[in-house]
């Protein structure tokens, strides 16, 4: 009886290893698993990519917004205007809704700052909302 059962259990075993042993249908396993770690790498790079990209262009609004703000024959709201444009025409409107200027003393003298705090892109142009937050800083124009 107990020989029965070893043969047996020894003929199983065997199927068993013959059957783990072949690596028939591995290769689109495999295919699959390392396409979708490199469809996610390359998802986030482009990602990544585009909130820089959003990132600077609202930055370079800020810059360009100040700079329109500290000329002598224009208002803080010109400059407020000229962000809020640029932005909307580049990344959308739902970008320029947080556009603030003020006057200040930056660097020791008189300056316009232009702050906008916007969205941070996280999945395409959606993201987290107020988690950008960018700053520039023009010197007064004056007719002295």
């Amino acid at each position: 009886m107990r020989a029965g059962v070893a043969c047996l259990a020894a003929g199983v075993r065997a199927r068993l290893q013959a059957e783990l042993g072949d690596e028939a249908g591995a290769s689109p396993v495999e295919f699959v698993l390392v396409g979708t770690l490199l469809t996610a790498l390359t998802l986030a790079v482009l990602q990544f990519g585009l909130a820089v990209y959003v990132r600077n262009v609202v930055h370079d609004a800020a810059v360009e917004g100040a700079y329109e703000a500290a000329l002598a024959d224009t208002t803080l709201e010109d400059g407020a205007r000229r962000t809020r444009d640029i932005v909307t025409r580049t990344v959308g409107a739902e970008y320029a809704t947080d556009v603030r200027v003020r006057e200040t003393t930056a660097l020791g003298h008189d300056a316009v700052e232009v702050r906008i705090t916007t969205t941070l892109p996280l999945i395409g142009l959606l993201g987290a909302p107020r988690a950008l937050e960018v700053t520039a800083h023009a010197p007064v124009e004056s007719f002295d």
